[in-house]
């Protein structure tokens, strides 16, 4: 055995000059956007030996050496540069990649070369990943962050969010077309009571608030992050903003939203979550929550025009992923509280996988009032807590047609309906009067159809 283990030595083979071009997994490896002072994920890089004999590789090494971005392991061993790397014939080994920018580098396309040398060619893999420069928002336990004075963003900078950042009482936060806030894990932004939150996006330059971490993956996960949450009479005014990939995208405590041509999806719990709320939405599109895209407790009064509530959530089957939940209760942790209700939908799709895409659960003694006009829906009598037939609060409704949308999965996400759908034409016009534009700016003032999207 003492004779096995010495033969078998690594140190005692040889290791020949390649004699070959090497072979890479990739020639160009891209990294997602990463934000300065902030590393990013670890990708990989393969390097095959085709040849049937052992080689040794003379060097690897980053083309920019200790300046650059990026950081590089070979073999299990970290550094920029690597001497006569061995590589066993018919096999490979990984190098692994890092792009880790300091503070203040320039927001840019940061592009290196891990080179390859050897007697046969000298070859390279290229790295290329997006900078961008960003102001970080850091809340502790002992030391929370606070905004004490009327605040405004712009989309010179991203904003990264850690831990809670809290708007103070009866102060406004301006946000400006283009303006990316992210989150860290966990990471909520509070809007405190009598305060208002202001997003001012547009077509192709919309805010968006979003978790940080920027594998494309993340686009189609909850929980990366918390939510947006207003206190007692605040006020969100949302323009053209995507919120997604967290866990209650917008809360509303007793609080309004007035919300236009915004992208609300993926959330583990609710993508709007409206407790005695007052929410007005036009061209409003919520998708793949695993509660329900809106959940209403303790009443309120919601009124959507050209909405389209879509929920595919298929992350936890357990989760009944309602397109809306309504109800007049609402449990505060000790006590059950109460409120009356009114909910207008016109113009919109309430559509989802499940047999049921509306709940309602009023509670006797209460004022539950809604007004459900040339809307499609799906709908389980079983379920729905409500009756379809004969019922004048709804009215020229569409009932369990599929919308046929062009793609609900969240990975490239469309949910514009087809020619065919039945939502087509079926709108009605004076409601589209009064959003004469779909989500895309579309006119939509004659034959309009039901939902965002015309």
């Amino acid at each position: 055995m003492a004779l096995f283990v010495i033969s078998c030595n690594r140190d005692d083979i040889e290791f020949d000059a390649p004699s070959k071009k090497l072979r890479f997994s990739v020639d160009t490896l891209v990294l997602d956007t990463v934000y300065n002072q902030v590393r990013s994920e670890t990708y990989a890089v393969k390097i095959y030996n085709d040849e049937n004999k052992d080689i040794s590789i003379p060097k690897i090494y980053l083309e920019s050496g200790n300046s650059s971005l990026y950081r590089i392991n070979v073999d299990g061993k970290a550094g920029t540069e690597f001497t006569n790397v061995p590589l066993r014939k018919k096999d490979s080994l990984y190098i692994f990649v890092e792009i880790a920018p300091i503070a203040n580098a320039p927001e840019a396309i940061a592009e290196e070369r891990i080179q390859i040398e050897s007697p046969v060619a000298n070859q390279h893999v290229t790295l290329l990943s997006v900078v961008q420069d960003v102001e970080f928002y850091i809340s502790t336990e002992n030391n929370p962050k606070i905004l004490t004075d009327n605040t405004s963003w712009n989309n010179t900078k991203a904003k990264i969010i850690y831990g809670d950042l809290k708007l103070a009482d009866g102060k406004s936060l301006t946000i400006s077309e283009g303006t990316k806030v992210y989150f860290h894990k966990n990471a909520n932004l509070k809007i405190g009571k009598n305060s208002q939150l202001i997003a001012n996006g547009d077509l192709g330059k919309e805010v968006i608030f979003r978790g940080d971490r920027n594998d494309a993956r993340y686009d189609t996960l909850p929980l990366n992050w918390g939510g947006i949450q207003l206190e007692q009479g605040a006020i969100a005014n949302l323009k053209y903003a995507k919120i997604f990939g967290g866990t209650t995208g917008l809360e509303l405590n007793h609080a309004s939203a007035t919300l236009k041509n915004t992208i609300v999806h993926t959330f583990q719990d609710f993508g709007i979550l409206g407790i005695n709320a007052i929410v007005n939405a036009e061209n409003l599109v919520v998708n793949n929550c695993g509660q329900a895209n809106l959940g209403i407790f303790k009443g309120g009064n919601y009124t959507f025009l050209h909405a389209t509530f879509a929920n595919y959530w298929n992350l936890n089957s357990t989760l009944p992923s309602f397109g809306i939940y309504a109800t007049n209760e609402y449990n505060n942790g000790t006590s059950t509280e109460q409120g009356a209700l009114t909910l207008n939908l016109q113009n919109s799709i309430v559509y989802t996988e499940r047999n049921n895409a509306i709940q309602f659960k009023p509670t006797s003694g209460q004022t539950f009032n809604y007004f459900i006009e040339n809307c499609l829906v799906k709908f389980d009598a079983a379920n729905a807590g409500f009756t379809w037939e004969g019922n004048a609060k709804i009215v020229n409704s569409i009932k369990n047609e599929d919308p046929k949308f062009e793609n609900y999965f969240t990975q490239k996400m469309n949910l514009r309906v087809k020619a065919t759908s039945p939502a087509k034409t079926k709108g009605k016009v004076s409601t589209a009067a009064l959003v004469p534009l779909d989500i895309v700016k579309v006119n939509r003032t004659s034959n309009p159809t039901i939902g965002a999207y015309q």
